[in-house]
């Protein structure tokens, strides 16, 4: 009687979508097969890892089998919903990877600690150092201001909420920090002496 069906491999993707909804083994296995590559694509061209992205490939897959029932076909293509699920899955997977920031309270105690030592000149780089030394040197709100935003991804408004600042005040903050900063490394680049 199998040789009588529709081979399956030419079944369309929304056919296979529901045949991965009500739990069809071989339907599954081509719909997985038909949208491997282009799904690892995907969740590679977010992750930049392997590994990572093969995991995101299968949650990606286990996602639309416990979906499959809600797919809308007037809202994109089976290929664009399921490269979609896997974007969305390798951003979370790639902001999960990032390690924890410091609470924006502790930034005053980090700010204040530039060492010079040997064992710290041995760990990092030359930019780094020069980058937190630059920081060091800012104004202590300023510098806040720009670790809030370049390292936590605080919006402007957000900054300002959480310094008890006029918005156009955290703004300012922000854009002096930075231009100075620029000021400052580019003139170490130069070999100017700044201070």
């Amino acid at each position: 009687m199998s040789s009588l069906r529709f081979p399956v491999g030419r079944l369309p993707d929304e056919a296979l979508l529901s045949g991965l909804a009500t739990g069809d083994p071989e339907l599954a296995v081509v719909f997985v097969r038909r949208f491997q590559h282009r799904v690892f694509g995907v969740a590679m061209a977010v992750t930049g890892d392997q590994q990572l992205a093969e995991d995101v490939a299968q949650q990606t897959f286990e996602r639309a089998w416990r979906h499959a029932q809600i797919y809308d076909s007037r809202r994109g293509s089976v290929t664009t919903w399921l490269t979609t699920i896997a974007h969305n899955l390798a951003i979370d997977a790639v902001r999960a990877r990032r390690a924890e920031p410091v609470a924006p309270e502790d930034l005053d105690s980090l700010l204040g600690v530039v060492s010079d030592t040997p064992e710290r000149w041995a760990l990092a780089d030359e930019a780094s150092a020069q980058l937190r030394a630059a920081v060091a040197r800012l104004p202590r709100e300023q510098a806040r201001a720009l670790m809030m935003a370049g390292i936590y991804g605080m919006t402007a408004q957000q900054v300002a909420d959480a310094e008890h600042i006029p918005l156009g005040t955290a703004k300012t903050r922000i854009r002096a920090a930075m231009i100075k900063l620029r000021t400052t490394l580019g003139a170490s680049k130069r070999g100017d002496h700044v201070q």
